[in-house]
């Protein structure tokens, strides 16, 4: 008899943490699991690259009201989910400026309106073997899902997320496991709750080189004046996490030192383009810091750059700084406090000071040394990225 899996998800929007879903699901045994895949909101351009074998449950409206503006909620006729909104950030406001946080009350706003709104929302009917709630905040599949087993995701890094961690350890206390990405993440996760060792283990995003390498070859216009440009490539949500503001300031630099050659891509979307765009403009670097929005399909981008750079404040585990590897590129990250869990400082590629210059001086060497830059892709490229052997650790569990 096959076992019935649940996999819970907001929607399939582009990001990391989806990004990472279709490449668990890509090398999913379909042979022994059933695989029911329950989007929140039935939205996002990978929605069209979850494989044929997944049975994707059907639309919920009252789940999708999360991530929607409150607007749409109340033509929807979703008033007490639409009121639940506004009272959660309203108080997640107060609490985020008696603790001062830097990165405002975005997070707390998600915890309440994920515990309030879960008293309103319907039980799903069919009970499962084991249910995975994939994207944090965890509420709903604590408290909405039947299952023998639940599992729960850690995809970044807690030591920085700004979040009410007592309240997020009622919900992390219904869950019989909780699978962290990387053993930083574990760490970190593990400090802020250390109650809930025995709960936890690792299990590193799934990548399948094969997918990743076909979907390479896809043809793309991609960069002007590519023969007369040093082009870098980042991909993430436009976050102040992510450090783009930090970028745009190392690119700055660079051409003030007379590199003015240098081209950075971006692609992505958030909330935070228009402070970049601002501080873009601000230094004249419109052509040469380029926001170029929302891609399915990031790989040919990564593929066909001189350097991918990763200068965020915090990660988990970022999945393209391995999806670069898999694609033979040469690397550079921030000394973010999960980074020498991503890459192998040396061999694999850099791990730069989480600064301005450091950034600036991290891709200097790159944009000089060309011997460094053959000597690292020479190491990825003989060294084989595919860990489909990661599931072997959750096919344990579910049985």
């Amino acid at each position: 008899m096959k076992k019935n899996i649940l996999i819970s998800v907001y929607n399939m929007e582009i990001g990391g943490i989806e990004r990472s879903l279709i490449n668990m699901l890509e090398c999913f045994d379909y042979g022994k699991y059933n695989v029911d895949l329950l989007i929140f909101h039935h939205v996002g351009e990978f929605l069209s690259l979850i494989p044929k074998s997944v049975n994707i449950l059907p639309q919920v409206g009252e789940y999708t009201v999360f991530r929607k503006p409150v607007t749409i909620c109340l033509k929807e006729r979703q008033y007490s989910l639409a009121l639940i909104r506004v009272l959660s950030k309203y108080f997640a406001k107060i609490k985020a400026s008696t603790r001062k946080l830097e990165e405002g009350s975005g997070y707390i706003q998600m915890q309440l309106t994920q515990k309030y709104s879960s008293f309103l929302l319907p039980k799903l009917e069919k009970e499962y073997d084991v249910a995975i709630s994939y994207a944090w905040p965890h509420d709903i599949v604590a408290k909405k899902v039947k299952a023998k087993k639940k599992i729960a995701w850690v995809h970044t890094d807690y030591s920085k997320l700004e979040i009410d961690n007592e309240l997020d350890l009622k919900v992390w206390k219904q869950f019989d496991h909780i699978a962290a990405v990387s053993d930083a993440c574990s760490r970190a996760f593990l400090a802020t709750y250390p109650s809930l060792k025995d709960k936890v283990l690792v299990l590193e995003n799934i990548t399948s080189p094969t997918f990743i390498k076909q979907m390479a070859e896809e043809e793309q216009p991609l960069y002007k004046e590519r023969s007369q440009t040093f082009n870098l490539v980042s991909v993430g949500r436009l976050s102040y996490v992510k450090g783009f503001d930090l970028a745009i300031e190392a690119l700055k630099l660079l051409h003030n030192q007379g590199l003015s050659n240098i081209r950075w891509y971006i692609i992505g979307y958030g909330g935070y383009k228009k402070e970049l765009e601002d501080l873009i403009s601000k230094h004249n670097l419109n052509d040469s810091f380029i926001l170029l929005g929302k891609k399915t399909n990031p790989y040919p981008y990564i593929k066909d750059c001189d350097l991918y750079v990763q200068p965020s404040r915090y990660e988990g585990k970022a999945v393209t700084v391995s999806e670069a590897k898999i694609l033979g590129k040469p690397i550079l990250i921030t000394n973010y406090p999960t980074a020498s869990s991503q890459i192998k400082n040396g061999v694999e590629g850099m791990i730069c000071d989480l600064t301005i210059s450091g950034l600036a001086q991290g891709i200097e060497q790159f944009y000089y040394n060309q011997e460094l830059k053959n000597l690292l892709v020479n190491n990825i490229k003989t060294t084989d990225y595919s860990n489909s052997y990661e599931l072997d650790k959750l096919y344990k569990i579910i049985s």
